[in-house]
């Protein structure tokens, strides 16, 4: 089972434009059987990474309430967010002369 490549695909729900480090909100699915919701691709000072759903606990700290446990998989996720996020960017733009606002949804 180790060298099986789990399978990731990822929804573009939302674009961000503006000056905001947030870029995107997505939904990643894995192995068409379990969705995670409200990831965010972020833009960071080292580049595009992906800030999964997170809470607050008691002493007021975040914390992940799911993340990948390795780096390949982390990678593998980023890889296939950034290729849709890339992606819904071409259709954004497309469409942009037709929207207001600093949001965007992508279907």
């Amino acid at each position: 089972m180790k060298n099986r490549k789990m399978n990731v695909s990822a929804e573009i729900k939302r674009i961000y434009n503006g000056e905001g480090r947030v870029k995107a909100n997505v939904a990643l699915t894995i192995e068409g059987v379990f969705v995670i919701r409200g990831c965010r691709l972020i833009e960071g000072n080292n580049g595009l990474f992906i800030s999964m759903p997170s809470r607050k606990n008691p002493e007021g700290e975040w914390y992940d309430i799911c993340f990948p446990i390795n780096n390949e998989t982390r990678l593998r996720i980023l890889d296939t967010v950034t290729a849709a996020y890339e992606k819904a960017l071409q259709s954004h733009d497309a469409t942009a002369e037709t929207t207001e606002g600093g949001k965007q949804a992508v279907a």
